[in-house]
């Protein structure tokens, strides 16, 4: 047989594999508020010397007459793109609501909310590096399928590790200032490893998104996962630190990069046509009084007011969703449970599959 045959059987047979299951690219942007997402650059901070050193020059960048117009140059990809092919969730000044379920508004509940589809707050009510008790979606996967490889998560901040228990659930975890153990590794894999020690974090538990970014990708070409979760963590760094332009800029750099990903999945033959992309975020932040943007917690007014977008396989085009409509934060899990064809978890706390998300 001809090495053409060959390559060409080879190829049949990765686009049959590929036809047995959805893909599922689950992505969350941590503490990034809806108000930016859908209005763009906020009014009363981007021109506040308190958190912004350059006004004019930020103005320039992301500043524009009308809310539709700031928040398509902050988030291009999601308002170009995303909006014409999927839908968007949480426009509160349109009436379409997405809310957390549980009552301590930051990141760890709200993780552990988002990959397992109920709130737990009588034993998860801190970010202390405590392994999971509860099963996320990710290890359920791991379970039912049983190819480790299948499945893994990459996080900017160090305790996802703890979050999806790594140690139990033998899900491939690479967050915070890990190095690839993927071994062998490629030859990106260790130049990251490499590059990683060498430039330095502005924050002691969280690392830059790029390396985040790179890493998954990495190990999107090495294995082909068919669910992968990635987290980004830049934007509620820089939120807590009080620098709104580093917010903005970050939050406009990871829309470059969930382009990136959308434009590497319909590149690859695995992947194509065959991918459901969910985008959200772990919590939201506070508004008034305004300094309460830099904050999350149960004390602060807003931060469970959250976000949910859609896109790719599956998914009906609604676009931005303009009507009333109550969405809460466990459904995302559920609705990976639909998309993959795992069990459903029938009790008191989670959510429901998202219903009006499909074709």
């Amino acid at each position: 047989m001809s090495q053409k045959i060959l390559f060409f059987a080879f190829l049949l047979t990765l686009h049959l594999n590929a036809q047995q299951t959805n893909k599922v690219f689950l992505i969350t942007l941590d503490g990034y508020r809806w108000q930016e997402l859908f209005s763009g650059a906020d009014s009363l901070l981007i021109a506040n010397i308190d958190y912004v050193d350059n006004p004019e020059a930020l103005q320039r960048e992301f500043w524009r007459p009308s809310a539709t117009e700031r928040r398509a140059v902050l988030n291009p990809f999601i308002w170009n793109k995303v909006a014409k092919t999927g839908q968007i969730h949480g426009n509160r000044t349109r009436g379409s609501k997405v809310n957390l379920t549980n009552y301590m508004w930051f990141s760890y509940p709200g993780y552990n909310e988002i990959l397992t589809g109920r709130a737990d707050d009588q034993r998860i009510s801190s970010n202390a590096k405590q392994p999971n008790p509860n099963i996320t979606v990710l290890e359920q996967f791991a379970q039912e399928r049983g190819i480790a490889k299948k499945v893994a998560a990459f996080g900017s901040w160090d305790v996802f590790d703890f979050i999806v228990n790594e140690q139990r659930s033998e899900v491939y975890t690479n967050s915070g200032f890990d190095l690839s153990t993927d071994y062998p590794l490629s030859v990106n894999e260790q130049l990251l490893n490499e590059l990683q020690p060498q430039i330095p974090s502005p924050w002691g538990s969280v690392r830059l998104d790029g390396f985040t970014h790179q890493y998954a990708k990495a190990y999107l070409r090495k294995h082909h996962p068919d669910l992968i979760f990635i987290s980004y963590g830049e934007t509620d760094d820089f939120a807590h630190d009080g620098d709104y332009a580093a917010y903005l800029k970050s939050a406009h750099n990871t829309d470059k990069l969930i382009e990136d990903l959308w434009n590497f999945v319909q590149n690859d033959l695995y992947y194509k046509d065959q991918t459901t992309f969910i985008i959200t975020t772990d919590h939201g932040r506070g508004t008034v009084p305004l300094e309460t943007w830099r904050d999350h917690g149960n004390s602060i007014n807003g931060a469970d007011q959250t976000w949910l977008i859609l896109f790719g396989n599956e998914v009906a085009p609604l676009g931005e969703v303009i009507k009333s409509e109550q969405l809460f934060t466990n459904q995302v899990a559920p609705t990976l449970r639909q998309l993959l064809g795992l069990t459903q978890v029938i009790d008191d706390g989670y959510g429901s599959p998202l219903k009006l998300s499909f074709k």
